[in-house]
C-alpha cells in the first residue's frame, strides 16, 4: 500500500510520512552506483567484490579498490574496445588482421596463430576470450592502436571514459609490468559495461573451447563447467598476482557479477568463486518498489487550481536487499506541506527516504507530475475565509 498525506496546515509544517514493509525494498538505478559494502562472508581471495549487475549494489567487498596485478583479466579491455569497433562499423567480424613477429613469438598462453598470416576479426575474438592468447592479443592491439604501446593509451583513455579510477595499461595482454595495474572493483566495472555495452558479443564469453590452427584449447574459466548459471568471463595468472577471475552468472533473470583475485591454485579459484556465486544468489535478492513515472504519494496544494498533485519518481526503483533485512525496511516521504502553487511539471517537491539493515539510507526525489496553477483572486479569498473560519485548507 503506498503513502498517503494526511491533513496539512498552511504554514507548512516538516510532514514525515513512514512505513515499513517485506515485499518492496528499493534504490534508484543509475543514481546510486554503490551501497555500503557488505563483509557478512570471508573469503581466501586477497581481493573480491561482488555486485548486483541491475542496481550495482555491492555485496562484498575485500580490497577492491587497490590496484593489483590483473594479469589475463586486462585482456578483458582488450576484448572491450574490439567490441566498440565491431559496434561502430568500424571493424567486421569477417575482417582480418595481419600477423606480426612480435605477436607470433608472444609467449604464454597463445592462440597460435602463424606469422605474416591473416586472422579474422571473429577468429581474434575467441582467441581472446576463450583461449586466452597473448600473441591474439596483440595482433588486436596492432592492428587497432598502430602498436601495442598505442593501444595501451587507447586503453587508457577507455577506462578513464567508463570510471575505472584504479587501473593503468602498458600492454594489451596483462603481461606482467609495473604499470599493468587493475582493482578488482574496476574490473567489475568493465565487466557490467562488457555485457551492458555490447550484448551481442557478449555470448563469445560462454563458448567452452575453440580449435585454431588444428589446436584445440578449453576455456581457462572454471565456473562455466558448473551448474551455477556462469556466462562468463575471464581468468588471469601470474606468480605475482595469484589466480584471478573476472565472472558473471545469471539465474532467473538475475546476475552477479564477481572478481576474485590473488587465490592459490586452480583448484581453489573454481571452488572459492562457486561458493560465494552460490551465496550471493541465496542470501541477496532484487525488489522492485516504483517504476518509473509511478506515483508514490499525493500532495496536497495551497492555492492552487487542484487540491493535490501525485508525487511520482524520474526513474525505476529497485533494490538489491539482504533476504532476512527486508522485514525491516523503512520507507519515509518527506516534504513541506501544502505545497505553495503554482507548481512546474518535474519540479522537486518531496524526498523518498529508503533506509534497511546493511546499506545507505537512499535518499530519492519526488518531482510534480504535472503544473498546477496558482488560484485566481475569488478562488483564494475563499480559500482565506476558509481556513479563517475552520483553521484548515479542508478537504
Amino acid at each position: 500500500m503506498y503513502p498517503r498525506s494526511v491533513n496539512q496546515l498552511p504554514r507548512p509544517p516538516h510532514q514525515i510520512f513512514a512505513a515499513c514493509a517485506g515485499l518492496i525494498t528499493a534504490i534508484l538505478l543509475g543514481l546510486v552506483a554503490r551501497t555500503t559494502p557488505v563483509r557478512a562472508i570471508e573469503t581466501a581471495a586477497r581481493h573480491a567484490i561482488m555486485v548486483d549487475y541491475e542496481t550495482g549494489t555491492v555485496l562484498l567487498d575485500k580490497q577492491s579498490d587497490l590496484p593489483i596485478p590483473p594479469a589475463s583479466m586486462s585482456k578483458l579491455m582488450t576484448a572491450y574496445l574490439l567490441f566498440e569497433q565491431l559496434a561502430g562499423g568500424g571493424v567486421k567480424l569477417s575482417d582480418t588482421f595481419p600477423v606480426s613477429e612480435k605477436a607470433w613469438r608472444m609467449g604464454g598462453s597463445k592462440m597460435f596463430v602463424l606469422v605474416n598470416s591473416e586472422v579474422n576479426v571473429e577468429d581474434l575474438i575467441r582467441g581472446i576470450v576463450v583461449q586466452s592468447g597473448n600473441d591474439a592479443c596483440i595482433v588486436v592491439a596492432e592492428a587497432l592502436g598502430g602498436s601495442e604501446e598505442g593501444f595501451a593509451d587507447m586503453m587508457n583513455e577507455k577506462a578513464v571514459e567508463l570510471g575505472m579510477t584504479n587501473s593503468t595499461f602498458a600492454n594489451a595482454t596483462g603481461w606482467p609490468h609495473p604499470d599493468q595495474r587493475m582493482s578488482a572493483a574496476d574490473l567489475a566495472t568493465l565487466t557490467r559495461h562488457m555485457i551492458r555495452d555490447f550484448p551481442g558479443y557478449y555470448a563469445y564469453f560462454e563458448e567452452t573451447s575453440f580449435t585454431y590452427n588444428e589446436i584445440k584449447q578449453s576455456n581457462r574459466n572454471p565456473l562455466l563447467y558448473k551448474d551455477i548459471g556462469a556466462d562468463g568471463l575471464k581468468t588471469g595468472h601470474t606468480e605475482e598476482a595469484g589466480y584471478g577471475l573476472a565472472s558473471s552468472a545469471i539465474r532467473d533473470g538475475r546476475r552477479l557479477i564477481l572478481v576474485t583475485a590473488g587465490l592459490s591454485s586452480t583448484k581453489e579459484r573454481a571452488g572459492e568463486n562457486a561458493r560465494l556465486i552460490n551465496w550471493g544468489f541465496k542470501e541477496f535478492e532484487n525488489y522492485a518498489l516504483f517504476e518509473k513515472g509511478e506515483t508514490v504519494i499525493d500532495a496536497k496544494v495551497w492555492l492552487g487550481s487542484e487540491a493535490a498533485i501525485p508525487l511520482i519518481v524520474p526513474e525505476s526503483v529497485h533494490l538489491t536487499l539482504r533476504r532476512k533485512a527486508r522485514k525491516d525496511l523503512a520507507i519515509t516521504v518527506i516534504y513541506e506541506g501544502p505545497v505553495p502553487a503554482p507548481l512546474v511539471k518535474g519540479q522537486q517537491i518531496a524526498q523518498l527516504h529508503i533506509a534497511a539493515p546493511g546499506m545507505d539510507t537512499q535518499i530519492i526525489p519526488l518531482l510534480a507530475a504535472r503544473p498546477v496553477d496558482h488560484l485566481g483572486f475569488f478562488g483564494r479569498l475563499g480559500a482565506a475565509f476558509q481556513y479563517l473560519l475552520w483553521g484548515t485548507t479542508g478537504d
